[in-house]
């Protein structure tokens, strides 16, 4: 861990993922929610690392959102950012859009589409404590 935290209200981290088939969970291919959840760990660890050299630990959640399904051939982006810095926390919000959407038929297993308006399917605020 660096002697100094270069940790910045206002910095953000920005992922991108496809939401494979094998990850459908319920009727419609939908995803169970616990898919997000996963996906905000795996970015607060980057903003930690980015500003404290170091994977941290998340705390906790002080909110989740579900807001809209997502689905086995989404492509999601997946936005923290940095909202609060204390001394050893960090309060990161979170957002999952949907940013293109898979639109397979029988003629065309694999078509998908960009989205025009991405769908914020995910939202959430969660504290992650790192080495002081």
């Amino acid at each position: 861990m660096s002697a100094r935290s270069s940790a910045e209200v206002g910095m953000t981290v920005v992922h991108r993922r496809y939401v494979p088939y094998s990850h459908a969970h319920y009727a419609g291919n939908l995803v169970d929610g616990a898919y997000s959840l996963g996906l905000f760990g795996d970015i607060a660890t980057e903003m930690c690392i980015r500003t404290d050299g170091d994977e941290g630990l998340f705390a906790s959640y002080s909110d989740v959102q579900f807001r809209a399904p997502v689905r086995a051939g989404d492509v999601l982006e997946i936005s923290c950012e940095l909202v609060r810095v204390g001394t050893r926390s960090r309060v990161m919000e979170f957002v999952v859009r949907v940013v293109a959407r898979g639109a397979a038929t029988e003629e065309s297993p694999g078509a998908a589409a960009v989205l025009a308006e991405p769908i914020v399917a995910t939202t959430a605020t969660g504290t992650v404590v790192v080495p002081g």
